[in-house]
């Protein structure tokens, strides 16, 4: 990507997913110039994808662009954000093919109008591998209405947004491991960061992230930075159709691995019991199905329970870096 090449990509490839946005500026400077709507703050979020770890080496390029914008996008719905744009810096590895690269871009093309969002900048480089990807999200909220991990108080419910484990078991597909389903790909390639409904949870949830690292690792996020315990059902934890059929002859041990799994990026948030009529409507009415699993106790960490109250061994819970 040295030299005039380099230049080139970015005129030809880069410059039109700006969309004309005013902050880029034409990707023709050092950096985006952005002015937040009056009475906002800026969130920003910036997480780093690398192949073989964060995706699969034999993954499509469309597909490695739209997993990168679409669970970048998850964080902004964590915090309630709204997303203004983004910023991509990709290490290019020399093996790389501009077939690749440009099936790259038209991922985030892809991406970014499904969303409507425009690239603001970054930055490309050549190096010896893996592929490196980095995407910064922009977005704005209301002056001290983002939602934040902390404020979660026993007593509270706990609830998800949509089901949990497809994209583990879509990795699998992708992998060979599993027979070809459309579904569980599209889960595992294209999650729908929840956008609308994290907005929407401002100033009702007390705590709320996105699950990527696993519903059990996540949910251990939140209990450890209230200092409270996050007591999980596993009959309530939501399930979609072909998760369930892959269940059927797995019991407990195929469970532990879904909330363990990673990438789901729904939203897992508490709420006060008093909540509980408004977050039906408002399921409902985003057309997002919302599961109250359990609640929050006094204690420390996450447990998840079978119908009898036993406690469920779920290891680490979760995906993990070191």
């Amino acid at each position: 990507m040295a030299g005039e090449g380099e230049f080139d990509f970015i005129r030809t490839r880069l410059a039109p997913l700006t969309r004309g946005h005013p902050a880029a500026l034409d990707l023709t400077d050092d950096a985006a110039v952005l002015t937040p709507a009056p009475g906002c703050q800026l969130v920003v979020a910036s997480d780093m994808l690398v192949a073989g770890v964060h995706f699969l080496d034999s993954d499509p390029p469309e597909a490695v662009a739209e997993r990168c914008v679409r669970s970048n996008l998850s964080d902004l719905a964590a915090m309630g954000a709204e997303p203004l744009g983004y910023l991509s810096s990709i290490a290019w590895p020399r093996t790389v093919s501009p077939a690749w690269r440009e099936g790259f871009v038209d991922g985030l093309a892809s991406a970014q109008g499904a969303f409507s969002l425009s690239l603001l900048g970054g930055d490309t480089t050549a190096g010896p591998g893996p592929l490196t990807i980095s995407l910064t999200m922009i977005g704005q909220v209301p002056a001290r209405a983002a939602l934040l991990r902390r404020g979660a108080r026993p007593g509270e419910d706990v609830w998800v947004s949509g089901s949990i484990g497809d994209a583990r078991l879509g990795l699998e597909v992708a992998r060979g491991a599993l027979p070809a389903d459309p579904y569980l790909l599209e889960r595992y390639y294209r999650p729908s960061p929840r956008l609308a409904l994290g907005q929407a949870l401002r100033g009702v949830a007390t705590a709320c992230l996105d699950v990527s690292d696993g519903l059990m690792a996540d949910a251990g996020h939140i209990a450890q930075l209230n200092g409270v315990r996050l007591e999980l059902q596993a009959a309530c934890v939501p399930v979609s159709a072909p998760a369930r059929t892959w269940l059927a002859d797995r019991g407990q041990a195929g469970l532990v691995n879904l909330v363990c799994g990673g990438d789901d990026y729904e939203l897992l948030f508490c709420a006060a019991p008093a909540q509980r009529e408004a977050l039906t409507a408002l399921a409902a009415r985003l057309g997002v199905p919302l599961t109250r699993i359990g609640e929050v106790a006094e204690g420390q960490g996450a447990v998840l329970r079978d119908e009898r109250g036993a406690l469920i061994d779920t290891g680490t819970g979760g995906f993990t870096h070191f």
